[in-house]
């Protein structure tokens, strides 16, 4: 999986909220997702963004950032984080629930999921 910290002129971090019907619904995130077989974690960010946010990422403005190890069910969850600063368009809830622009100590303050928690102080150091 991989996710963007997008980190916007003021500092603040956008997260977005999962819609109902999904896993974990009602959560706040880092927008991102799935890497399909044959991706390379920074293309699966660049389409997932697209998709997920309508926004056009330059590969070469995605800064690697951190990571989460988290047991997931059966499986065991692998979340790759970049930061990210530039990008082209306005974000847009394709999917989500809705966006929030905030600042990392914020995140503290809402719901996330397992994997996203550990990654709120890391944050906050790198930005």
């Amino acid at each position: 999986m991989v996710a963007a910290a997008l980190v916007d002129r003021d500092g603040r971090v956008l997260v977005q909220q999962r819609p109902e019907g999904t896993a974990m619904a009602g959560l706040w995130e880092f927008p991102g997702g799935k890497i399909d077989p044959g991706e390379t974690p920074e293309a699966a960010l660049i389409r997932e963004l697209d998709e997920e946010l309508g926004i056009v990422v330059d590969h070469a403005c995605l800064a690697p950032a951190c990571f989460a190890s988290e047991p997931l069910g059966d499986r065991h969850l692998l979340l790759l984080v970049y930061a990210l600063r530039k990008w082209q368009g306005v974000p847009v809830a394709q999917h989500a629930t809705a966006l929030r622009w905030v600042r990392p100590v914020e995140l503290y303050g809402l719901d996330m999921p397992p994997a996203d928690r550990p990654l709120i102080g890391l944050l906050e150091t790198l930005l």
